[in-house]
């Protein structure tokens, strides 16, 4: 530990702590626009200057090292004067764009400007200007701003892993470009927008929408995968404007992925604001009351095994519940949450989790990834595996196609056979998962959406046993899932009962009517004629186009729920704005249903439901934290290692922008599958 005075205030700080880190910890807040704590040390800007006892010049914060018995002044005459004047050299070229710029309001330059700036400039000389850049549909540039603080180069090159912008010129030519004027293409490309401290990089979609004072923000979830990012939802009057991350260093860091950033401009289009009905092989406007009367009527004589529900991936905790209670009132075990088929064991917790936790990917020392796509199916999570990877020591194996994860993957194969080489020692990654002291594996739930899933899972299960994943004070099996509700729907036993049907036979027409709440991501054509399919969703996609019933629900912007991450994390998202038209929120239109086929659930209002979803599972009643970590029963999930198929993994995202019904309506989306995926594209039209 090192001792030193701050102001005036001793204090006590670790080694190789710097006087900028060491000035926060005693109150002192020091300015600065290249820092940035998440971040390598550049040193460019020199706005955080201070003064060191016996150093003659103002040194910078950022990268000067604490000493025993150092003396730091941070608001010294010499202090003051060396950031006004680095502050008049910044100002030298910036344009006077505030009043038209998007970052006015939340501009770090622009409020740093009223403490160290000048009302006025002694330089006459014409202002440099800079040719625009073309970073693709996402980030809109205007680079005569950018005062070269190189914050966005070092988070893709380091967060990131996308090495794709970097530095050309020097001094007043120096410039920001791609190296080989490509959009950008990573998948966490917008954090950019939050880490710029100028307006050199702002939103494309959002650009000239709003100011930061006009918007109402509320805290809530993101749930387009299954992270559960904390987020705030930025709105005006009825209209979602914004999404951005919130800091949650066990979850998400400050990173937010570009789906969840970009997509909410699907918000407002193909939305369902009333009700409707199938007459005559059409659908028709209806009432709530002859919505309800016209399923009523077809529910009628219906014994619960020819009555069936498919939870969809968006659904919260509070909807699926209310729908798993009508279900069971109607007498009916008919229910599911996968969509995909995923072979998931629902009997114990630890078989369907992502155990490790996310921060706790920080601890391992080794990594399997078996059958998943990180970087396209959890974009913020893959970038805590390759934090881990940039610290070191931190080998990778991928079981799978190969793919680009922005980290060095040792690739074992493509396919089941791995497993069993890496059991039998015969393939060198197994010497060195052995060497691990925390090694863990994370299964993409992809590899569980076959034939032979729940062999694999015991396989996988097996391996993690045999390379000492399963001990008490570490729990090193991880499930990765993409679908926000899969967690949540798992533990409220949104599964099949004893000789009840699953998704499958369902689909293929087992039961006589369906019910789909948000169910979107399967084939709804494939359902026979002859079954009575009630949709109760927010967008018009494939479930409504094969309804009989449409029920408007509402988006996860437009109501309070509760969420269950892939680590299973129970968090709540919050209402930002109230659903369009005739929407209503999910377990409220179920509660209304319920009385009108006499089986009325027992909540009439939020905190009744939450507290009837507390008592199903005590995961609900811990929102925003997880249990006890470790595993505590070695016991894997049934099925047969040995049924293992030999056909190749694959991965179930091929084109990471349109994955749900509202990415799928947002023209935002669509421009970015025309740039990274034209053939995707292609085949969509």
């Amino acid at each position: 530990m090192v001792k030193l005075s701050v102001d005036g205030i001793e204090i006590e700080v670790p080694n190789g702590t710097s006087v900028l880190q060491a000035a926060e910890l005693a109150g002192k807040e020091i300015p600065r626009f290249c820092y940035h704590e998440r971040l390598s040390v550049a040193g460019n800007c020199r706005m955080c200057l201070v003064e060191v006892d016996k150093v003659p010049k103002p040194v910078a914060s950022c990268a000067w090292p604490v000493a025993n018995g150092m003396v730091v002044k941070t608001d010294s005459p010499m202090v003051r004067n060396g950031r006004r004047g680095v502050m008049e050299f910044l100002l030298i070229n910036h344009p006077l764009d505030c009043p038209i710029c998007d970052q006015g309001g939340e501009c770090d330059l622009q409020d740093e400007s009223m403490g160290y700036g000048w009302d006025r400039s002694r330089f006459r000389e014409p202002k440099r200007a800079v040719r625009e850049k073309d970073f693709g549909p996402l980030v809109k540039t205007v680079m005569t701003r950018c005062i070269h603080c190189t914050r966005c180069i070092r988070f893709l090159a380091e967060v990131a892993g996308v090495p794709q912008l970097g530095a050309t010129g020097r001094g007043e030519d120096m410039e920001i470009d791609t190296h080989i004027k490509l959009a950008l293409s990573s998948e966490l490309s917008g954090n950019i927008i939050d880490l710029c401290p100028v307006g050199a990089l702002t939103s494309k979609p959002y650009a000239f929408i709003a100011r930061s004072w006009e918007l109402a923000r509320v805290d809530s979830i993101d749930v387009l995968d299954a992270v559960g990012t904390n987020i705030s939802v930025d709105s005006r009057g009825p209209e979602v404007l914004r999404v951005l991350p919130r800091i949650n260093d066990e979850v998400n860091e400050e990173w937010l992925a570009d789906k969840s950033r970009f997509a909410i401009d699907g918000l407002k289009h193909r939305r369902l604001d009333r009700p409707w009905i199938r007459r005559n092989s059409k659908l028709v406007p209806a009432s709530w009351d002859d919505a309800f009367h016209v399923i009523a009527a077809r529910l009628k004589g219906l014994s619960g095994e020819k009555i069936g529900a498919i939870a969809g991936d968006l659904a919260d905790a509070e909807s699926m519940l209310a729908l798993k209670d009508l279900m069971t009132a109607l007498g009916s075990r008919n229910l599911d949450c996968r969509q995909d088929g995923a072979r998931l064991d629902a009997s114990r917790r630890d078989f369907y989790l992502l155990n490790t936790t996310i921060a706790g990917i920080e601890q391992a020392d080794a990594v399997l990834i078996l059958g998943a796509d990180p970087r396209r199916e959890a974009p913020v999570l893959n970038a805590r595996i390759r934090k881990r990877w940039v610290a070191g020591n931190f080998p990778v194996g991928l079981i799978g196609p190969a793919v680009d994860l922005t980290y060095h993957a040792e690739l074992l194969g493509d396919g089941p056979a791995s497993l069993a080489r890496l059991l039998a020692g015969e393939h060198p990654f197994a010497a060195k998962l052995r060497a691990a002291k925390r090694p863990m594996l994370i299964l993409g739930e992809a590899a569980l959406a076959r034939a032979d899933g729940a062999a694999v899972l015991a396989a996988a299960w097996r391996l993690a046993a045999e390379f000492g994943m399963l001990r008490p004070d570490w729990h090193g099996f991880n499930v990765l899932h993409t679908a926000a509700a899969r967690v949540g729907a798992l533990d409220l036993g949104f599964v099949p009962g004893a000789g009840a049907k699953d998704f499958s036979a369902m689909r293929a027409g087992a039961v006589d009517l369906l019910w789909l709440l948000g169910a979107d991501e399967f084939d709804a054509a494939r359902i026979p004629p002859a079954v009575f399919v009630v949709y109760q969703g927010h967008h018009g996609d494939r479930g409504a186009a094969r309804a009989d019933v449409i029920l408007p629900g509402a988006a996860y912007t437009e109501k309070h729920g509760t969420y269950v991450n892939t680590e299973g994390r129970a968090q709540r998202g919050r209402l930002a704005v109230y659903p369009p038209g005739e929407a209503r929120e999910d377990w409220r239109i179920l509660r209304a249903f319920s009385a009108v086929v006499g089986h009325s659930l027992p909540y009439d209002d939020l905190e009744s439901l939450r507290r009837r979803l507390a008592a199903v599972h005590p995961a609900f009643a811990r929102i925003g934290s997880l249990g006890a970590p470790g595993c505590a029963d070695p016991t894997g999930p049934a099925g047969d290692p040995a049924a293992v198929l030999p056909t190749p993994f694959s991965y179930p995202i091929a084109n990471y922008y349109q994955t749900d019904p509202i990415s799928r309506a947002s023209p935002t989306m669509a421009r970015c599958t025309e740039t990274f995926s034209p053939r995707l594209a292609q085949a969509a039209e």
